[in-house]
């Protein structure tokens, strides 16, 4: 398990983060880019991704959100890791249907990564070995899982919620 390390005591601000890995759909994308830009969260793209993805396609995705986000490209799941290992320690909440934490009952953190895994196929097991906490939206029976980028605005919403992460309006 990753340590919780404040931000007092590294002298660097904590911010909770939102990370997609290996997104299918750039409609998606794009809806992950408003809400990032829109919360002031970053957004971390573990690719490779299930469309072609350059900086045009992304800034067509996000329309005029682009250059409000903070996003940050990993070519690999490796490549995300090893950048987490260089910002303050905080966990890795993956959000899945296999998750074991119902979701109205988790204590977020500051520090706290959202990853979320593809639309099609979720994330693999090393991917769900390597979360801190896995994270499940309680659905009424029949129902599977809710659209990814609507579940990142919900888990997120609490999230920054529980930890008076939301910025002031403007």
């Amino acid at each position: 398990m990753i340590p919780y390390t404040s931000a007092a005591r590294t002298g660097v601000q904590e911010t909770m983060r939102l990370a997609l890995f290996q997104p299918d759909i750039p409609q998606n994308l794009g809806a992950f880019i408003r809400l990032s830009a829109g919360l002031g969260v970053p957004l971390d793209i573990i690719e490779p991704c299930g469309f072609p993805v350059d900086d045009k396609r992304i800034r067509r995705a996000a329309m005029d959100y682009y250059d409000l986000a903070t996003i940050v490209r990993h070519a690999s799941w490796t490549g995300f890791q090893q950048a987490r290992e260089a910002r303050p320690a905080g966990r890795l909440v993956l959000l899945s249907t296999a998750g074991t934490a119902l979701f109205p009952n988790v204590a977020f953190q500051a520090g706290d990564t959202l990853l979320l895994g593809r639309e099609s196929a979720g994330v693999p097991a090393e991917v769900h070995e390597a979360a801190d906490l896995s994270v499940r939206i309680p659905l009424r029976h029949g129902a599977r899982s809710l659209n990814v980028a609507l579940a990142a605005a919900m888990v997120l919403s609490e999230g920054l919620r529980q930890t008076q992460g939301f910025s002031e309006p403007s």
